[in-house]
């Protein structure tokens, strides 16, 4: 019959299916008992998270061991494991997740773009944050992850499609700004009618399936709301960080306000509340004019406890002959200027 010792040897290299850290290092093997008459062995297990399908799979694995190595039955209990060993580990563990989604870069960091409710210019701020990041020198890739309201090729002017390489999707790279949009996927402008389970499975292929590359930021294009999506991206991507948009109008601001708590459930982290649409500048007067209302975007940052990272003015970018980029703000546009501010807040707070 086995010894306690022998149970631990036997245990210690199983891995927490979270923090992806064996038993011995996490100190997991709580307790053991074990009735030598009946070979029975029971085991208290600590890991990070308990009630889970990824529990299970653990549970079977142990068992497994032990009878193999001449236990008849097999007593599991399983615990959470005291918090400072779970900091210790969680984002090492997270960082490692997000690594194998990207291919293995681990450098990459993550930017959910979120509003409350749909025309507020969400994709137009995800497109020209991604521009100004890029103009900082920082290497930039868009998941257009609106599923059912696909904009951002339309604004950047993008006419190709994703090329496959082998197994891969190569995204789309406009600008220098690589991009991936179920727009791409679809024929005609046809409706897009998916369950939440199909929508996940489509935003885990942008990621597994899409050969990124190097990148310093993936900004992701949310839909408006707190559906599905917003709790996929949490669960593929735990460091991710958030921006929400709104306008100036308090109406606009209060529905954000459910975007953000969104975020703040799912433990992302709030970058800060950009305000588009904030003013329009009279070119009879050259006065500021709040067509949409005033303070809302101070009263959604002060309502999550972040800060305003910026004030777009209501304008349409140059028009240009030989570029077609209907919303691409350029770099010496008012709003153009206005993103690099914003863009370097935003590495600011990302890299300190």
């Amino acid at each position: 019959m086995l010894t306690k010792e022998e149970v631990v040897q036997l245990l210690n290299p199983v891995q927490d299916p979270f923090l992806h850290k064996t038993l011995e290092e996490t100190d997991g093997i709580r307790d053991i008992t074990i009735k030598e008459d009946k070979k029975h062995i029971s085991v208290k297990i600590g890991i990070s998270k308990t009630n889970t399908g990824e529990q299970m799979q653990m549970q079977q694995e142990i068992v497994g061991i032990l009878k193999k190595n001449g236990a008849n039955t097999v007593g599991l209990r399983f615990e959470q494991l005291p918090e400072d060993i779970i900091r210790k580990f969680q984002p090492a563990a997270e960082k490692e997740k997000e690594a194998k989604l990207m291919g293995g870069n681990a450098n990459t960091k993550f930017i959910a773009v979120a509003s409350g409710k749909g025309g507020v210019g969400k994709s137009t701020v995800t497109v020209n944050l991604a521009m100004a990041l890029m103009r900082l020198g920082k290497k930039v890739g868009i998941i257009d992850a609106d599923i059912y309201g696909f904009s951002v090729p339309d604004m950047m002017g993008i006419e190709n499609r994703p090329q496959v390489r082998g197994k891969k999707i190569i995204p789309v790279e406009r600008f220098g700004v690589k991009v991936i949009s179920m727009g791409f996927f679809v024929e005609d402008n046809s409706p897009i009618i998916w369950r939440g389970p199909m929508l996940g499975k489509m935003l885990n292929s942008f990621f597994s399936e899409v050969e990124w590359g190097e990148l310093d930021y993936l900004l992701l294009d949310l839909p408006p709301g707190t559906g599905d999506i917003a709790m996929d991206v949490h669960e593929l991507l735990p460091t991710c960080k958030e921006v929400i948009v709104t306008t100036p109008h308090p109406t606009a601001a209060f529905v954000a306000a459910r975007a953000g708590q969104m975020a703040l459930k799912t433990d992302h982290e709030i970058l800060g509340v950009i305000e588009n649409m904030s003013y329009f500048v009279s070119k009879k007067t050259g006065e500021k004019e709040h067509v949409f209302g005033q303070g809302g975007g101070e009263k959604l940052a002060e309502a999550l406890q972040t800060k305003v990272l910026g004030n777009l003015e209501l304008q349409q970018p140059y028009m240009e002959e030989d570029v077609f980029a209907p919303s691409v703000y350029q770099e010496d546009h008012p709003n153009g200027k206005e993103y690099h501010k914003i863009a370097a807040k935003v590495i600011a707070k990302m890299e300190e």
